[in-house]
């Protein structure tokens, strides 16, 4: 089982997840900010907008994984 943060994933907080798999790791990430999508959580819109930005460049996405 691995863990890793909110933040560690890019996001804005330090809420834990657990998983077994980077793909289960990245559908619970998704969830919680869905979640805070809705909550229209500010630190989490902004850390959203970054990824967002960041994906536009294959270098920068891989570099950040």
């Amino acid at each position: 089982m691995k863990a890793m943060t909110c933040r560690q994933l890019g996001g804005a907080c330090d809420q834990v997840f657990h998983a077994e798999t980077f793909d289960e790791m990245a559908e619970l990430s998704k969830q919680h900010g869905m979640e805070m999508f809705k909550k229209q959580d500010q630190d989490h819109l902004d850390a959203m907008q970054k990824m967002q930005e960041l994906m536009k460049s294959p270098d920068a996405m891989q570099s950040w994984f």
